[in-house]
C-alpha cells in the first residue's frame, strides 16, 4: 500500500513541475547578436511629452529657445520635467517650438528630431547643442509576473527582458514562449507574440520596447485549469487527499 501512495504523490508532484524547456529563457546559443537599437528604436508619436533644451557657447542666444510654456506652469508640483521646456506632440506630429514655430518631429526617432531641430537652430545659433528626452515615456507589465503594473522610465532604451525585471520577472506559472506586445503605432494597436525562449528573440523588431507598450504574459494550461476551483494549493491538497482515500479504499478492498 504504501509503494501505492508514493506513487500517486510522485505523479501529483511530477505533474505539476514545469520543464526547463518550459522555464528558462533564451536557450539557444548558435544566434549572433544583432545592433538593431538604432533601426527599431521608439518613434515619436501624438500625445508624447518631449523635454527640449538648447545650450551654445552663448547663453543669452538659447534663452528664447529655453521657455516654459503654460503646461509647465500648470503641472509644476507634479512633474519632474516641470522647470525644462516641455512640448506636446499635437495630432499632426508637429510641437509649436519658440521662434521657429510648428516642427514636425512624428514618426521621427529621438537622436532623428535631435538633428532636425539642430539644424533648423544653426539659423539663430552658432554651434547649438540639443537634448531632446521623452517626459512621459512609460510601459505596462501585466499577467503572470510578481509585480504588474505601469512603469515610468527616465530613458527609452528597455528591452523586453528589462521590463520584466521591473516586474519581479514571470512567475513559474507564465508562459514564456507566448508573450503578448500591444503597441499603438500611428493610431492604430498593433499585437506581436515573442517568444522568449529562444535567444533569437534579441535581433526581433519588439526586443526593444516603445513607449505606451504593454506585455502580457498568460499563464500556463494548469494554471488556467486551476483558476476554476479557487485556490492553486486547496484543490492539489484536496485532489492528493481523495486520491490517497481512492488509493487506500481500493486495497483494502482486494485484501478483503
Amino acid at each position: 500500500m504504501k509503494r501505492i501512495l508514493y506513487l500517486v504523490i510522485l505523479i501529483l508532484v511530477l505533474g505539476s513541475c514545469a520543464s526547463r524547456r518550459e522555464v528558462v529563457y533564451l536557450q539557444d546559443s548558435n544566434v549572433v547578436p544583432e545592433n538593431i537599437y538604432i533601426k527599431y528604436a521608439p518613434k515619436i508619436q501624438q500625445e508624447d511629452l518631449l523635454t527640449i533644451t538648447v545650450s551654445a557657447a552663448d547663453l543669452k542666444a538659447v534663452l528664447p529657445f529655453n521657455q516654459l510654456n503654460p503646461y509647465q506652469v500648470q503641472s509644476a508640483n507634479s512633474t519632474d520635467f516641470a522647470f525644462k521646456p516641455t512640448y506636446l506632440v499635437d495630432n499632426n506630429g508637429e510641437i509649436d517650438f519658440p521662434v521657429i514655430g510648428k516642427l514636425k518631429l512624428g514618426g521621427l526617432s529621438r537622436l532623428e528630431a535631435t538633428q532636425v531641430l539642430k539644424t533648423q537652430l544653426t539659423e539663430y545659433i552658432v554651434n547649438p547643442g540639443v537634448n531632446i528626452t521623452f517626459a512621459n515615456f512609460k510601459i505596462t507589465v501585466l499577467g503572470e509576473v510578481n509585480k504588474p503594473g505601469t512603469y515610468n522610465l527616465s530613458q527609452e532604451r528597455v528591452t523586453i527582458l528589462e521590463a520584466l525585471g521591473l516586474a519581479g520577472d514571470m512567475t513559474i506559472k507564465g508562459v514564456r514562449n507566448n508573450v503578448l506586445l500591444v503597441r499603438e503605432k500611428n493610431g492604430e494597436k498593433e499585437m506581436h507574440r515573442l517568444n522568449l525562449l529562444t535567444d533569437s528573440i534579441v535581433n526581433s523588431p519588439y526586443f526593444y520596447l516603445a513607449q505606451n507598450d504593454v506585455v502580457y504574459v498568460e499563464p500556463n494550461t494548469s494554471q488556467v485549469r486551476n483558476s476554476r476551483f479557487g485556490q492553486d494549493t486547496n484543490v492539489w491538497i484536496s485532489i492528493s487527499s481523495l486520491l490517497i482515500t481512492i488509493t487506500a479504499l481500493i486495497v483494502t478492498n482486494i485484501k478483503n
